[in-house]
């Protein structure tokens, strides 16, 4: 029996889906033959947390606990931490430090792929397409004209680095740019702010499953809001099709692109990366390393079509971690 460390929380916004993602993991591992703990990582605190609820330290010098005089070490460490520490780094660059394996991609591609402005740089030469961008940082002067001009109106503003919609507004008039700016600032020092891209958005999943880097069938995302909001995603206000409803020739194509930027970035463990297609031609938004687990999130329904239970998809990262 392995010992795994399922860390959830976070220091972001994201905290809360956070634990519910840990938690799905926690109920879908295969208990026969991994014996999970929950670890609740906050800045305040670093904590295993058992069925009780009675909370234990994390000892930080080797990722260990003490439970009523008896030390526990781990085998490994499942990542469910959505934001920051979990997903830009930080975490990954502890645990290498500390030599723990864990499932998440390693620490510089988690630094690349949370900073969207960096990553899209990256991948920009391989021929992957992106909207029209323009970038701010907290007491840049704000232009309103030269942003418009570039990225034309409606547009996205968005923070730099911050997941599930915190802080993204579509903007439709010159006079709401410093509003949606000042939003995206509570979330991140750093903005992007793109073009509008009016197509058909779908969410791609890529794994390791067994050796082989493998595509998930895609998801196609219909909001009842104006856009992929935080409501779209967790309350139920978007239609979420598994499979996409796109052409075969056009699952190929996005399903091609989203598996060379997993490749060209060496990337490991689960990646989601989300694409509008716009006249045919696939245009990436972002990749997130440690999308959502809970039963609503979207990695898991595609699992779930690809005929993977929840069970394999977490066991499988599991085993590849410890290779």
């Amino acid at each position: 029996m392995k010992n795994i460390a399922i860390i959830m929380g976070g220091y972001s916004s994201e905290y809360k889906i956070s634990l519910i993602s840990g938690n799905v993991v926690y109920q879908n591992l295969d208990y026969t033959q991994y014996n999970p703990f929950c670890v609740h990582i906050f800045k305040e605190k670093w904590v295993y947390v058992d069925a009780d609820n009675r909370e234990y330290p994390i000892d930080k010098n080797d990722f260990s606990t003490t439970v009523d005089g008896t030390k526990i070490t781990f085998d490994c460490v499942f990542n469910a931490i959505h934001g920051t520490p979990g997903e830009d780094g930080l975490m990954q660059a502890y645990f290498e430090l500390i030599n723990m394996p864990q499932t998440a991609c390693d620490y510089y591609q988690a630094a690349l792929t949370f900073n969207k402005r960096d990553l899209l740089s990256v991948l920009k030469p391989y021929g992957i397409k992106t909207a029209i961008s323009y970038y701010l940082n907290l007491g840049d002067e704000i232009n309103t004209d030269e942003i418009i001009n570039k990225v034309g109106l409606p547009c996205f503003v968005k923070p730099n680095k911050a997941g599930s919609s915190f802080g993204i507004s579509k903007v439709h008039t010159a006079e709401d740019l410093p509003i949606a700016i000042e939003t995206a600032y509570k979330e991140d020092n750093e903005i992007i702010i793109e073009s509008f891209l009016d197509g058909t958005e779908v969410s791609v999943g890529v794994i390791n499953y067994k050796g082989t880097v493998t595509v998930l069938p895609m998801t196609e995302i219909v909001s009842e809001n104006d856009f992929f909001d935080y409501e779209a995603k967790y309350l139920g206000k978007s239609q979420e099709i598994t499979p996409a409803r796109i052409s075969d020739a056009m699952t190929t194509k996005v399903g091609a692109i989203a598996k060379r930027a997993y490749e060209v970035l060496k990337m490991k463990g689960f990646s989601r990366s989300e694409f509008i297609i716009v006249d045919d031609e696939p245009y990436m938004l972002e990749m997130n390393t440690i999308p959502g687990m809970t039963n609503e999130s979207l990695l898991p329904q595609q699992a779930t079509v690809a005929g993977i239970s929840l069970q394999d998809l977490f066991g499988n990262a599991i085993e590849l971690a410890l290779l």
